[in-house]
């Protein structure tokens, strides 16, 4: 009997289900999840041009960045407590069912592909009013917009004044200037640009200055590099990424 394809739509959902069953051989103690209080003897490894040991938590899918953003969300500031009404774009799954369930929150998901998404939207045209949401959350989604400051706008005008989002895109730190050119059309001069056949850009340092360009208020914060060596690789954590937390100002 020929074996029946898996519908593209459900792949997402066989590929936990597997790696959850992995997750039970990787139990240990030298890693913790954060997300969800597991703990492992190592973790998977994951990357496109370059596979990174101990990456994905094979329970919530997290990656570093992933992990990262949830111990800035739960410990240096108030998104586990305050009455906020959340837009994540592009949601990640280690996040989705542990936000809706927050009953702080108001949380929206939208996505122009993903099946996970609350709201099916291009970035560049949001479905929403001025001023509606308190937080957004973005990941790596602005280096696959040709226009990305048009997006950035985009994002501020659906934020409330007072407002914050985190907006992390791929970077190299050591760059001081974001290498982009829009004429590139050959997918494998992309991926050797920019990481990958569907960015526009790889971003430096020069990353805060377009955020403003956007009319946001940029802080560029670096816990990660305050935290112990050891909490860092007990998480698994970057060591060297900045989060960039951008603000709405309060009329």
């Amino acid at each position: 009997m020929a074996t029946r394809l898996i519908p593209r739509r459900y792949l997402h959902v066989v590929s936990h289900a597997i790696l959850r069953v992995v997750g039970l051989f990787y139990r240990g103690n030298r890693y913790a999840d954060p997300i969800t209080g597991i703990h492992y003897r190592k973790l998977l490894p994951y990357g496109r041009m370059q596979s990174r040991a101990n990456a994905l938590a094979p329970d919530s899918m997290s990656l570093e960045r992933h992990r990262l953003i949830w111990l800035y969300l739960r410990d240096y500031s108030d998104f586990f407590t305050a009455k906020y009404k959340v837009l994540h774009i592009a949601p990640e799954y280690c996040f989705i069912k542990r936000f809706k369930a927050m009953k702080n929150l108001d949380y929206i998901t939208g996505d122009l592909e993903s099946p996970w998404a609350d709201v099916k939207m291009d970035i560049n045209t949001m479905p929403f009013d001025d001023n509606s949401f308190n937080v957004v959350l973005c990941n790596h989604v602005l280096e696959h917009i040709p226009d990305d400051v048009h997006a950035m706008r985009e994002i501020y005008r659906v934020m409330k004044p007072g407002g914050w989002a985190i907006l992390q895109v791929p970077m190299r730190y050591e760059m001081e200037k974001t290498d982009e050119d829009l004429t590139i059309t050959d997918p494998a001069e992309r991926e050797r640009r920019f990481l990958q056949n569907d960015h526009f850009r790889l971003y430096g340092r020069d990353y805060a200055d377009r955020l403003k360009q956007a009319d946001f208020d940029v802080e560029e914060n670096k816990m990660v590099m305050t935290l112990p060596p050891e909490t860092v690789e007990r998480y698994a954590l970057p060591k060297n990424e900045v989060l960039y937390i951008a603000r709405k100002r309060k009329i």
